[in-house]
């Protein structure tokens, strides 16, 4: 099944994220490699795709997982939850519709 999780930032949490990203983007590659990841990405703080020092306020993360629990481990072994990043994350069951 599909699980939503959606992160939201600590305030000023850039130098967190940029300190662990590589990490995060590998464990994000390991799912799409395995064919599991929807989509990702950050949600930048200005309305701006490139907000510079404005950085981020959460991320959402959407991928297939077997059951809610292992959906929930994975998102809180995220290396930004580690980095404090982080301030919460929410892991709910998705229903993709369109595309």
């Amino acid at each position: 099944m599909l699980y939503a999780v959606i992160s939201q930032d600590v305030e000023n949490s850039l130098e967190k994220r940029l300190s662990v990203r590589p990490a995060h983007i590998e464990r994000l590659n390991l799912l799409k490699n395995e064919g599991r990841l929807i989509l990702a990405g950050p949600h930048p703080a200005i309305d701006n795709n490139d907000p510079g020092a404005a950085g981020f306020t959460g991320s959402l993360v959407v991928a297939e997982f077997e059951c809610l629990a292992d959906a929930q481990a994975w998102a809180n072994a995220d290396p930004y939850m580690a980095s404090g990043a982080y301030a919460s994350v929410i892991v709910k069951p998705f229903k993709k519709v369109l595309p």
